[in-house]
């Protein structure tokens, strides 16, 4: 079963908005600790004191950044950036690939340490481009634009009329691939969940291991009889070990490999049956190594 990030959102949201109070087009500002307590500022003004933050809020999280300290320290930059690029005119080009029971096909082109893919179901165009600088700016898209287009400006095949439809594109983001590295998810009444604890950008585990952090958080805070304190000792124990795998790996050599005999080791990968069907179980290893722990009184309380 497949669920896409932005259904799963709503759908999450849609449970839990009768018992949650949400704040929207606001962020933290800083975060202190008092007692047992984290005395919280948002950017308009609003102040509140909470038992517990929980840090959800990406590769970038603010609340890292205030309760850790500054990403120069704890997200490491892996050599190569991507850049996602949908709207109305990348989708026509996406659905005009469309062929045979439902299915939207991709295409990919590489040169050495790039890649422009366009068609497929979830990015229909997507680039990945070796570059070892970091993003100075994560707002002006035009001044970004102008950065992938001058990354891929010399490449043949789709790439000219790929690079036609960026510039107009609506719907476009450009950020850094990345792992973050944290020896502890927690820090007094603070713990950060998901990408923002043990994200791997494109590393194919972010919102499956969301998830389920979010459900192994749950669950230990739950637990009768069980202090908070406790309860966030069990959950980082637990995430740990599921996180393994998101603290190895590069997503950006795998799709733009910087050599072009790397480029056709990986894509020989694919062809040879029994190789991919070797990739493939160590995949799945690595998704179903771990057994998470049941929380009953979760159901009995639903």
């Amino acid at each position: 079963m497949e669920i896409l990030r932005g259904d799963l959102a709503r759908l999450l949201f849609e449970r839990s908005a009768s018992r949650a109070a949400y704040v929207f087009d606001d962020c933290l500002e800083s975060l202190k600790t008092v007692d047992d307590r984290i005395e919280a500022v948002f950017r308009s003004g609003r102040q509140g004191s909470f038992d517990l933050v929980v840090g959800a809020d990406g590769m970038h999280s603010s609340v890292r950044q205030l309760a850790f300290g500054p990403d120069e320290r704890n997200v490491q930059h892996l050599g190569y950036h991507y850049a996602v690029v949908g709207g109305e005119s990348a989708d026509r080009v996406a659905a005009g690939e469309r062929a045979g029971e439902g299915r939207a096909w991709g295409y990919w082109y590489n040169e050495p340490g790039l890649l422009a893919a366009t068609g497929g179901p979830k990015a229909p165009e997507l680039y990945v481009f070796a570059d070892a600088r970091r993003l100075d700016d994560r707002y002006d898209s035009e001044r970004q634009k102008r950065y992938v287009a001058d990354a891929f400006a010399s490449m043949r095949w789709r790439i000219p009329e790929m690079l036609a439809r960026l510039e107009g594109a609506q719907e476009f983001y450009l950020d850094e691939i990345s792992r973050v590295r944290l020896d502890s998810y927690r820090t007094h009444r603070v713990v950060l969940v998901g990408d923002a604890a043990y994200g791997n950008t494109l590393g194919g585990f972010g919102t499956g291991l969301a998830v389920v952090g979010a459900f192994v958080l749950a669950g230990a805070l739950s637990e009768p009889g069980r202090a908070p304190d406790a309860a966030l000792a069990r959950y980082e124990t637990i995430m740990h070990k599921c996180a393994r795998v998101a603290r190895s790996g590069n997503a950006g050599r795998f799709l733009a490999p910087p050599s072009g005999f790397g480029i056709g080791l990986r894509d020989f990968t694919f062809k040879n049956r029994l190789l991919l069907d070797l990739l493939m179980k160590v995949t799945d290893m690595f998704a179903t190594s771990r057994r998470l722990p049941s929380y009953p009184w979760l159901t009995q309380s639903s």
